[in-house]
C-alpha cells in the first residue's frame, strides 16, 4: 500500500475540489440539467431527438477541454446502441501495473410531476448548496467529478494508477447497451483492480458512505384484456368481470396485498450474516432517520403515514435484501375529467420489482411471466412483457466482495480527513447492473460504489437535487482513495 497522504496533501486535494465544483462542475450540470436526455425506456427516439447525444458530447468535450497530461478519449459509437465516453490516462506511479476504472451515466430517467412551483426538471436551481434538476445527482456529475480527482492528483504530484472512465447513457433503461460496449472495451480496460463507481448513494452527508449490497430488478408490461372495445358499464357490470379485479387477482399470487410480502420463494435470498450486522451498525448511526427521510403525506389528525415498519434495521433489510412490488405506470384509465360510465376494455399496469441481490435477474423474469400468464381468470387475454433484451431480460443485482485491507484503510482515512466521521456502510435498493457485469468480468477487482443520493435528494422523483458540499467531498475522497491503489 502507498504511503499516506500527509495532511497539506489531503488538504490540498480539498481546496482543489472545491475551487473545481464552483468554477467548472456547478456551470456544467447547470447545462446538462437543461437537456432532457431521457434514456431510450422513456423516449424512443431518442437518436432522432439527438439530445443523449447532446449531453455526450458536451461531457467529452470539457473533459477534453482540461488537458489532463496523456489523457486520451473516444466516443464509441455501436448502430442502434446510445453512445458511450471512453477515456483512459497513463499511470504516474512508477511501475504501477494496474488500473482503476471510473464509472458513471448520462442518460436521464422522465420529468415526473409534482415539482416545487418555482423548480422543474429542466431548469436547474442552486440555492443552499443544494442544485436541482433531474440527472445532476443520477448520474450527471460522475464524469466531471472522476476527471476531477484525476486532475487533484495530478496538480499535487501525488502518484497514482492508470485510470480510465466508462461514461455510458442507457443505464437508466436497464444499461442494455452496456454489455456489448464493455466486451469491445475488454482488450483495452487492463488490469481492473479497482472500480469507483459514482452512482449510489449516502446515508446522511456527514460522512463516506460505502455500498455494500445493490438489489436487481425484474420490469415489464402487464396487461389484461377482457373486451375489444369498451362498452356502457350499466349494461355489462356484473356480466363482463373487470379488467382491473382481473388483474388484482393476478398480482395476488405475487404479492400479499396486506403486508407486501413477495409470496414466491424464488424471489427471496437468504441475508448474509455480516450484511445483517451492517444494517444494524448503520441504523445505530441513522435511527428513525431510515424511514423519517422519506416525504411522508399527513393524515387528517395531522400525524404521518407510517412505514411497513419502523424498525430501523428491518427498514433498512426491507430496501435492500428483500425483494417488493411496485406499479410505476397505467395505461387503460381515462383521465378523471372524461371518465364516463364505460367499463373499460383492459388494464395496464407498468410494474418494477425489486430482487434481491443474489436472484438472477433473467430467472426471475422469465418466472414472473409464467407466474402472470397462467391459467387466467375468466380465461382473460393476460400478457406480461419484460424489459430488456432477448437472452437478458431482467437486470442481477450485486453484493460487494470482501474488502481488501488497503481499501478499508484507504476509505475509513479519507472519511476521517475530509468528513471528520467513520466510513459508514449502507446497502442500497436500487440497481446498477454494471456492477454485476464487472463483478463476473473482474472478480479479484475492488469496488468503490459510492454517491452523493442521500436523504432528500430523491432522483427519479419531483425536487430532484445534488448536495454541492457532499459533492466535494466525495470528489476529494476518492481522489485519496486512488492515491492509496498499491498496483
Amino acid at each position: 500500500m502507498n504511503a499516506p497522504l500527509r495532511n497539506a496533501e489531503a488538504a490540498a486535494l480539498a481546496a482543489y475540489a472545491d475551487e473545481a465544483w464552483d468554477q467548472r462542475i456547478v456551470p456544467a450540470l447547470t447545462d446538462y440539467i437543461a437537456v432532457p436526455a431521457k434514456s431510450p425506456m422513456f423516449d424512443a427516439d431518442w437518436a432522432e431527438h439527438g439530445l443523449i447525444d447532446r449531453v455526450v458530447r458536451d461531457a467529452a468535450a470539457w473533459v477534453e477541454g482540461r488537458k489532463v497530461a496523456g489523457l486520451k478519449l473516444e466516443v464509441l459509437r455501436m448502430a442502434g446502441r446510445t453512445p458511450l465516453i471512453f477515456f483512459e490516462i497513463p499511470a504516474t506511479a512508477a511501475g504501477s501495473r494496474d488500473t482503476v476504472l471510473l464509472y458513471g451515466h448520462l442518460d436521464k430517467q422522465p420529468e415526473f410531476n409534482g415539482w416545487r412551483k418555482d423548480l422543474g426538471p429542466w431548469t436547474s436551481k442552486y440555492e443552499n448548496g443544494l442544485l436541482y434538476g433531474r440527472g445532476g445527482a443520477d448520474d450527471g456529475y460522475a464524469v466531471y467529478a472522476a476527471i476531477t480527482a484525476i486532475e487533484a492528483l495530478d496538480a499535487q504530484g501525488i502518484a497514482r494508477p492508470r485510470c480510465v472512465g466508462v461514461i455510458e447513457a442507457s443505464e437508466e433503461s436497464g444499461s442494455p447497451d452496456l454489455p456489448a460496449y464493455l466486451e469491445a472495451l475488454r482488450p483495452r480496460l487492463g488490469n481492473v483492480s479497482l472500480v469507483v463507481c459514482l452512482d449510489s448513494g449516502a446515508g446522511n452527508y456527514d460522512q463516506l458512505w460505502l455500498t455494500s449490497s445493490l438489489r436487481g430488478m425484474v420490469s415489464g408490461v402487464l396487461k389484461v384484456e377482457i373486451l375489444t372495445e369498451g362498452v356502457h358499464s350499466g349494461d355489462a357490470s356484473g356480466l363482463v368481470p373487470s379488467s382491473f379485479r382481473i388483474l388484482r387477482q393476478v398480482l395476488d399470487r405475487l404479492e400479499d396485498s396486506r403486508t407486501g410480502h413477495l409470496l414466491p420463494e424464488g424471489f427471496h435470498c437468504e441475508i448474509p450474516a455480516a450484511r445483517t450486522a451492517q444494517a444494524r451498525a448503520t441504523a445505530a448511526i441513522l435511527g428513525d432517520e431510515v424511514w423519517k427521510r422519506f416525504p411522508w403525506a399527513c393524515g387528517a389528525d395531522g400525524g404521518l403515514a407510517l412505514p411497513t415498519t419502523t424498525d430501523p434495521v428491518q427498514a433498512l433489510l426491507n430496501r435492500t435484501w428483500r425483494p417488493t412490488l411496485s406499479v410505476t405506470g397505467v395505461e387503460g384509465f381515462p383521465e378523471m375529467a372524461s371518465a364516463g360510465n364505460v367499463l373499460r376494455p383492459f388494464t395496464a399496469f407498468k410494474l418494477s420489482l425489486r430482487l434481491p441481490p443474489l436472484v438472477d435477474g433473467h430467472q426471475a423474469s422469465l418466472k414472473l411471466k409464467t407466474l402472470l400468464e397462467d391459467n387466467a381468470p375468466y380465461n382473460a387475454k393476460v400478457t406480461f412483457h419484460p424489459d430488456g433484451r432477448a437472452g437478458a431480460l431482467g437486470a442481477t443485482g450485486w453484493n460487494a466482495p470482501e474488502l481488501s485491507p488497503w481499501l478499508e484503510s484507504a476509505l475509513n482515512a479519507a472519511s476521517h480527513t475530509h468528513f471528520g466521521a467513520p466510513l459508514g456502510y449502507i446497502g442500497q435498493g436500487g440497481t446498477i447492473p454494471l456492477m454485476n457485469m464487472l463483478a463476473q468480468g473482474f472478480p479479484q477487482a475492488q469496488m468503490m460504489v459510492c454517491g452523493v443520493l442521500g436523504p432528500k435528494s430523491n432522483a427519479h422523483g419531483p425536487n430532484e437535487f445534488l448536495h454541492v458540499p457532499y459533492g466535494k467531498k466525495l470528489t476529494a475522497a476518492v481522489a485519496q482513495v486512488i492515491a492509496a491503489c498499491p498496483g
